[in-house]
Formats: C-alpha cells, sequence, structure tokens
C-alpha cells in the first residue's frame, strides 16, 4: 500500500530549466521576427522595382491610360438610355442588302400580340 510520501514528486522542479526553456522561447520568437521582417522587406523592395512611380509627364500629358474613372457617371447613364430609347422607340435599317430593319418596340409587341391570336 503506497504512503502519503509516495504519491507527491520527492524533488522540486529545477528553476534553471524552466528558465531556460522560456528563454529559448523567447529567442525563438524574437528569431522568427527577424526572418519575417527581412522576407517583407526584400518583398517590398522586389514590389517597388517591379512597379515604378509613374512618371510626371503622364499628367503633361492628359492623363493616365484607359480605362480610366468615369468622371460623369449620372451624365453617361444618361447618354446611354437616350442611345438605348432611340433605338428602341425608332425605325432604321439593321442592314439595307439584306432588307433587315428595326421597327419601335411597341410596335413589334402590337404585331407579335396579333400573330399569337390568329
Amino acid at each position: 500500500m503506497p504512503t502519503e510520501s509516495d504519491r507527491h514528486e520527492r524533488t522540486d522542479v529545477s528553476v534553471r530549466s524552466v528558465l531556460l526553456a522560456a528563454g529559448a522561447l523567447a529567442a525563438a520568437g524574437i528569431l522568427v521576427q527577424l526572418v519575417v521582417g527581412v522576407q517583407f522587406t526584400a518583398l517590398r523592395g522586389a514590389r517597388a522595382r517591379e512597379s515604378p512611380p509613374v512618371p510626371v509627364a503622364v499628367g503633361l500629358l492628359g492623363g493616365p491610360p484607359e480605362p480610366r474613372l468615369q468622371t460623369t457617371p449620372a451624365e453617361d447613364l444618361a447618354q446611354l438610355r437616350a442611345r438605348e430609347d432611340t433605338l428602341l422607340d425608332g425605325y432604321g435599317w439593321e442592314d439595307r442588302t439584306g432588307g433587315v430593319v428595326h421597327i419601335p418596340i411597341g410596335r413589334a409587341m402590337e404585331l407579335v400580340a396579333k400573330e399569337a391570336a390568329k
């Protein structure tokens, strides 16, 4: 039968071992931070070399190359809608040589409804 003294540690934990393990972990953490910092610095330099800054002359030549951002999106949308309405509500040639025309959408719907009713 085990006695009370058999159920506990006979020696204390080595403080020196605990401190050495904590120091090793701290050193490993610092080393990892340094390695990651060096990698980020190298990647930042590589990226800067791949895409150099835009020369000032680009601004003098009329702005950046196409495609550019819309400066007046509401006006652009109004112009698009006006072109679409002209096509949808007007008559015009699609293919003159083939004899194909387009007619207003309302009239086309009336013709289709008459065809379906027959």
